[in-house]
């Protein structure tokens, strides 16, 4: 009868197809039952007797909680409407329905296939210069893509996308080249979310001289079992240390120097050992002391490869392959009362045995042997889960047997056939014969391979049969269908002596003779990582492979013993969420597509949305691109520049991955630390600073194709009298004013127009401060700010020492105004930012604490301003600060891992990265009252109180010494932090403290 059984496909997936096989006949038909209602049955109902409209339905489901909420509170059904609400009602139906598809619709670009491609290319060619503009390219979507209703918002911005020039007309290679490019990134962040590595180089133990190791094993505390061919028994600790040795064969001197071992297996279950021997013997050793337990010998041939398997409870199933392609099967039930029975028999050379012939009558023992092969067998296994043995041999006609154990025919003729081929303990009355029994071909699947199968491995869960031999490839199969491998993997140059799958983890491991050694992803079939033996260290022939699956390591027995161990990823708390899994160097926002953009050292970008909190996309992160330090987008906001630790500069379409440009200096280039994008008379440019001391000017011509550029020729004023240390930051006040500061605490006030100085400053520092040793006086962080309560209006905010903002008056040659304390901690304020309006300024410092400063009254002669709010946003250095002034919300990301939202009060919205979206309109989505979790149990969060304080000094960051008022404000801030999102403070407030 067929089945319907699953083949994969070349990528991997599989599809189902109409066989016949053997594991079909095996499986539990009642393991096959379906649940017809699934998981999102229920959220349906509720959907649709709640929310009116099926598209919004549709968009609902599998949402967040509160977006439903809002959604029911928004659509909650009316008995009547009348003519006065009417319009008010469908206003606010048409917003919600509008914020479910901005936050839940599927992607243009996502639902594209090849015909719709062929209609697009032909609308394309349709018009005469094969280029179109917004509007004819939004019909050409909804024409193509049969999507008459989609929204002129998502046309949109796929539109913007693609002509990142902003140009306003795009080609048909433009938009094949950006489709390409996006599936391009999204695969390689495929990849790299499944990459994987060994620790290397191996961990080794020297063998010494002996005969070769024969099998590897691992028992179920972790103790690695090895077996030498001599007899010799080792246990080892996971990282190889030996703990004993035992010598098996040491019996009559004349027979231990032909007595050799040929494999072993362990009978967890029972503490058994259990070794074929070439004097074709089955013997138990007792696995604790390593004692002669029993032994079956007489066997008609010898066993070359040995398993074992639990079929039930006190139930076993042993197995071996011989030299004449058989396989042998002694089924045994009552386990523990079998082998203590043969426990009791005559010893012969000190071990108690029985004859097979003996053995095969014992009470509760099956016998049964098989002719399959017409080599010698390479491997034989039995896999519990399909209730079948699988054996292969080095010929192609029989490379590789999928068969039952007992013959899977009608009763009456299964009951013939056991008679003849099956001898039980209670019913055999005929003489036995060793002569082996062919299986029908409905109980057996044989898979025809080229030179043959050395090794092979089956996984129930991925429905999956992986075969490797002399011929460097491992096939892929579906192991219910025999006609052809569902995917080949190349990469070896030996041939390949050990197959693992890791069915918890997708992947495949490989070995091959010449030590190298792969790890393959099940469902992309592509190599994830390999290792030659130069990096690993492992030499010599290969004789034994295990793979442990509790320790993830593969043990390689060759000149030495041998554990490549998996590099494990470390594990994040539940609690915690992380945007990367690297310190984020910077991130800014785009207004044009609502997205952040995050950067991490590991020069790996991610994109995120705005308003939901969700990943969007993510490039870079190769070995070639180097630590990202700075970044910046055009005035558009269309494209991305970033800075990177080896000098350069990159400009990408961060839509797509694709690098545009590549921005650099002739000769060694040294780390940029910030750079801008500014336009002067109409000319876009981009600046950069960093450790070369000087400020690089590159030309922005987006017509120009060449991929790398070069940088214009430097100012005379900054070649002669510009900085002479390394330039940390730069901030540029429209139209022709730029400010660069440097590590030794200068700033430089240039005129972009003429290239010369506009005026140097250098910042005074605090009396209480003039005599400190190791000062930190760098400026990581400027901005200008207009003010109209000073004379000039433009000022300068500087970060200065300890904690401190340094003001100056640009106009008047750098005149210094004032300097206030911003941080209550005295850290350095690592970034600096200011709203729309330039009313309100942020500081943040570099223990990821933010502070508020309301700078439209600020007057030199009046005293120095206060913070009006301040939160803990990170637990570390704050390393990016931007608002978002249409929204209300601040943007700030740290070198904790993290890039998170707030609101302009302090309220934390979100993580990004983390599980539940939000919606940035939507204060029921946001995690306020909560906070971050790592935030909240720092040291410094605890609330100030004489019970937790007493005998505990301060954390080194703080002051000790700090009294008065300085003493209250550590402890209002403390408090506040414990309260967050914290309560805005007053000025009376801190002037009674």
């Amino acid at each position: 009868m067929e089945k319907r059984v699953r083949s994969s496909s070349a990528c991997g997936r599989l599809e189902t197809q109409h066989v016949t096989s053997i594991l079909s006949e095996q499986e539990d038909a009642g393991k096959k039952a379906r649940n017809p209602s699934g998981p999102g049955c229920q959220g349906e109902k509720v959907a649709d007797d709640f929310v009116p409209h099926r598209r919004v339905n549709e968009d609902v489901r599998g949402q967040p909680e509160w977006l439903i909420r809002e959604l029911l509170r928004q659509n909650r059904r009316r008995h009547s409407v009348t003519l006065g609400d009417k319009a008010s009602v469908m206003r606010g139906q048409h917003r919600s329905i509008n914020s479910i598809r901005r936050l839940c619709s599927l992607k243009i670009d996502e639902t594209i296939s090849l015909d719709n491609l062929q209609r697009l290319k032909q609308a394309f060619e349709d018009f005469g210069s094969r280029c179109v503009d917004t509007k004819n390219f939004g019909r050409i979507v909804k024409k193509c893509l049969g999507l008459p209703n989609t929204s002129n918002e998502q046309i949109q911005a796929l539109f913007k996308k693609i002509d990142y020039s902003g140009q306003g007309r795009i080609s048909w290679g433009q938009f094949c080249a950006h489709m390409l490019q996006e599936n391009k990134e999204k695969e390689e962040s495929a990849r790299r979310s499944k990459q994987v590595a060994f620790t290397l180089p191996a961990t080794m133990k020297a063998l010494g001289q002996g005969a070769p190791i024969v099998n590897i094993h691992s028992t179920h505390d972790g103790t690695i079992v090895t077996l030498r061919e001599d007899g010799t028994v080792c246990s080892w600790s996971p990282e190889l240390r030996p703990q004993w040795t035992r010598h098996l064969f040491n019996g009559d001197a004349a027979n231990s120097k032909s007595k050799w071992a040929s494999d072993f297996t362990v009978m967890t279950e029972y503490n058994k050992l259990m070794i074929a021997t070439g004097d074709r013997e089955i013997q138990f050793y007792d696995l604790t002391a390593l004692e002669p337990y029993c032994q079956i010998n007489a066997l008609d041939t010898v066993p070359l490869t040995l398993d074992y398997g639990s079929t039930g409870p006190d139930k076993c199933c042993i197995l071996y392959g011989d030299t004449e392609g058989c396989v042998t099967i002694i089924l045994i039930s009552s386990v523990g009362d079998t082998l203590r029975l043969w426990n009791k028999l005559p010893k012969v050379e000190n071990v108690p045995n029985i004859v097979i012939d003996n053995a095969v009558v014992s009470p509760n023992v099956t016998f049964v042997r098989w002719k399959v092969h017409q080599d010698w067998v390479t491997q034989v296994r039995y896999f519990p889960g399909f209730r079948a043995v699988v054996s292969s041999s080095n010929e192609e006609s029989s490379s590789l047997v999928i068969g039952c154990v007992l013959p899977l025919t009608d009763a009456e003729q299964q009951l013939s056939e056991i008679r003849e081929a099956c001898y039980e303990g209670k019913t055999k009355k005929v003489q036995m014969s060793w002569t082996p029994q062919l299986r029908a071909s409905c109980d057996q699947t044989a898979f025809n391979i080229h030179k043959g199968v050395k090794t092979f491995d089956l996984c129930r869960k991925h429905s999956l049969l992986v075969t490797g031999g002399m011929d460097r490839l491992i096939r892929m199969w579906n192991p219910h269908f025999s006609g052809k491998p569902t995917g080949i993997l190349k990469g070896h140059s030996a041939p390949i002596v050990h197959l693992c799958i890791s069915s918890e983890d997708s992947h495949v491991f490989s070995v091959s003779i010449d030590s190298s050694v792969k790890i393959w992803d099940i469902q992309d079939q592509c190599c994830l990582f390999t290792v030659d033996p130069k990096a690993s260290g492992i030499h010599g022939d290969i004789s034994a492979c295990s793979y442990s699956p509790a320790m993830k390591s593969v043990f390689i027995a060759a000149d030495c013993l041998a554990v490549l161990s998996l590099k494990l990823r470390p594990q994040i708390c539940s609690r915690l969420t992380v945007s990367h899994d690297e310190p984020v160097m910077c991130c800014g926002y785009s207004e044009e597509f609502r997205q952040v953009v995050s950067c991490t050292e590991g020069s790996l970008v991610k994109v995120w949305d705005l308003d939901s909190g969700r990943q969007v996309f993510e490039f870079g992160g190769t070995c070639d691109l180097s630590a990202v330090t700075c970044m910046t987008f055009d005035l558009k906001g269309r494209r991305l520049i970033t800075g990177g630790r080896d000098g350069c500069l990159k400009i990408w379409n961060f839509n797509n991955g694709q690098c545009l440009k590549t921005l650099k200096k002739d000769g060694k280039c040294r780390e940029v630390c910030d750079c801008i994008f500014m336009k002067v008379h109409r000319n876009g440019y981009v600046m950069s600073v960093g450790r070369d001391r000087k400020i690089d000017i590159y030309s922005d011509i987006p017509e120009d194709l060449r991929h790398v550029q070069r940088p214009q020729p430097s100012w005379q004023d900054d070649l002669k009298n510009g900085h002479n240390d390394d330039i940390l930051c730069v901030a540029q006040c429209p139209p022709s004013l730029l400010a660069t500061s440097s590590y030794d605490g200068e700033i430089i006030v240039w005129n972009v127009v003429s290239g010369r100085i506009q005026c140097r400053i250098v910042p005074p520092h605090a009396a209480e401060y003039q005599n400190a040793e190791g000062l930190d006086s760098s400026v990581p962080s400027i901005i200008f700010l207009k003010n109209l309560q000073v004379s000039s209006a433009t000022l300068l905010l500087s970060s200065g020492a300890a904690g401190c903002i340094n003001v100056w008056q640009v106009l008047s040659g750098g005149k210094f105004l004032s300097c206030f304390k911003a941080s209550r901690f005295r850290q350095k304020i690592t970034k600096l930012a200011k709203a729309d309006e330039d009313t309100l300024l942020y500081a943040a410092d570099r223990i990821g604490y933010i502070y508020v400063f309301n700078m439209s009254k600020f007057s030199p002669q009046q005293k120095s301003p206060r913070a009006e709010n301040f939160w803990r946003a990170h637990t570390s250095r704050v390393s990016g600060l931007q608002i978002v002034d249409n929204d209300q919300v601040v943007l700030t990301s740290s070198t904790d891992y993290t890039v998170r939202l707030w609101s302009s009060r302090g309220q934390f919205i979100g993580t990004f990265g983390q599980s539940e979206s939000w919606s940035t309109h939507i204060q029921s989505s946001w995690m306020h009252p909560a906070v971050p979790y790592e935030v909240l149990i720092h040291p410094l969060s605890v609330p100030a109180h004489e019970t937790l304080t007493v005998k505990t000094p301060r954390p080194d960051e703080i002051d000790p010494d700090t009294a008065g008022a300085d003493g209250g404000e550590l402890q209002l801030a403390t408090q506040s932090e414990w309260r967050l999102p914290p309560t805005s403070i007053s000025d009376t407030d801190i002037e009674e403290d």
